[in-house]
């Protein structure tokens, strides 16, 4: 007998089996900020040293507070779960409470991630703090 699984229970299989918490997976599999936003405030882009590209789309009110974040990556799945999990500790945040997030913050939203990918959360955070910095400083594309 065949058994047939859905493409999302096998990729969760595979990523549990690879080092990933359930945690950083739901974020890969549902990529819930993944896209852009139409006239957003600030577009950034990076490229990690892996090869990985990551744009990051802010929209903030007068106030300074980051009312909404999308990613655009090509990347892997650390990369998509870095970057979706970075987006819910900025959103709500002023732009300077946002600047404070760190890595260490991402991973524990993660739970875990592979060694060989924490590469990834740095860039999802360098990426974000790029595209911060530019809004403060006026920069645009």
């Amino acid at each position: 007998m065949v058994t047939v699984t859905s493409s999302s229970d096998a990729e969760h299989k595979m990523l549990s089996e690879a080092g990933y918490a359930d945690s950083a997976i739901k974020y890969y599999l549902e990529k819930k900020y993944m896209g852009h936003i139409e006239n957003a405030d600030q577009v950034s882009e990076k490229i990690g040293s892996c090869g990985d590209i990551m744009k990051v789309y802010l929209k903030v009110n007068k106030n300074n507070i980051i009312e909404d974040v999308r990613y655009e990556i090509t990347g892997c799945a650390g990369a998509i779960s870095a970057a979706m999990a970075a987006v819910e500790l900025v959103k709500g945040k002023t732009i300077d409470q946002a600047l404070k997030i760190n890595d260490g913050d991402v991973f524990k939203v993660l739970e875990n991630i592979p060694e060989k990918k924490h590469h990834c959360i740095q860039l999802a955070v360098k990426t974000m703090h790029l595209g911060l910095e530019d809004f403060k400083s006026g920069k645009t594309d």
